[in-house]
């Protein structure tokens, strides 16, 4: 049965981040609050996790899981970034955007797409998703809670413990999130693609 804390969603305790980040390392599966809906999260390449999180949302093989990430300091290791996208993508995080770019080889293989290197990258603006990938140190594989069959993701913490506190390790309550996926644009070749319209504002990418 999961765990659930309450986190402050503009002051996140520190005392439940760390334990949550705890929970993660040891090979948790987390569910979360974004900027865009919750998510799940687990330890970067923990094969055990990434595969309970493909049972959950019934995931194939071709899904592109995401690396959420606190800054852009991290973007660089794991993904092909040149100046122009560099720009772009300062111009327009933290927001509700999932980028799809280059993977490098830091990326575990079993994040990939198959047929492409590819990886989602994002920089949520919610002060709890920033907390802990600072005290992960290091970014959080990551996939938007959307239930099988469903086209929204999940946004009350009390109906995700109802639905998954069997599978899942930890619940965090952040308090209702929106009702929108992010926007996602793959920048691995300029102009962008809008692969998904979502929450991020997509004006200054057309």
């Amino acid at each position: 049965m999961s765990q659930f804390f309450q986190i402050h969603p503009d002051n996140p305790q520190e005392r439940l981040i760390r334990q949550a980040v705890e929970i993660i390392r040891k090979g948790g599966v987390i569910a979360y609050p974004t900027d865009s809906g919750y998510a799940l999260g687990c330890h970067l390449g923990d094969k055990k996790a990434v595969e309970k999180i493909k049972q959950i949302r019934r995931l194939d093989q071709k899904h592109n899981f995401t690396l959420v990430c606190s800054d852009l300091s991290d973007i660089s290791t794991y993904a092909k970034v040149d100046n122009s996208i560099y720009r772009l993508l300062k111009a327009h995080t933290p927001g509700a955007y999932t980028f799809i770019l280059e993977a490098t080889t830091e990326v575990p293989r079993l994040l990939l797409h198959p047929k492409r290197r590819s990886i989602g990258v994002r920089i949520p603006e919610h002060n709890i998703t920033l907390a802990l990938v600072r005290e992960l140190g290091e970014p959080l594989m990551s996939t938007t809670l959307i239930m099988p069959g469903e086209d929204d993701p999940q946004t009350d913490p009390y109906d995700i413990r109802d639905i998954l506190e069997h599978q899942l390790d930890l619940v965090i309550d952040g308090g209702a999130c929106s009702m929108e996926a992010t926007s996602v644009l793959d920048l691995r070749d300029l102009p962008p693609v809008v692969v998904r319209a979502g929450k991020g504002d997509l004006s200054p990418f057309e």
